[in-house]
């Protein structure tokens, strides 16, 4: 399933470790690492409304890159 625009918000964001959780509108939780936020900011706040793509991640599970604010 990757290529799919997905919309929710920042659930969970870890600065230190540059990584963190979208609650999707679905009810999903889907990783993101902060080198996916598309303005190259590398943080992103807690509850940010976001859209991003969903994609397969190296260890084969979804995730989310081009995290936009919405």
């Amino acid at each position: 399933m990757s290529g799919l625009r997905v919309h929710g918000q920042v659930a969970s964001f870890d600065e230190a470790r540059g990584d963190g959780v979208v609650s999707t509108d679905l009810g999903e939780s889907l990783y993101f690492h902060c080198v996916s936020i598309a303005d190259g900011s590398r943080v992103i706040a807690l509850g940010a409304k976001v859209n991003a793509e969903r994609s397969v991640g190296h260890l084969g599970c979804d995730e989310v890159i081009d995290l936009r604010l919405d």
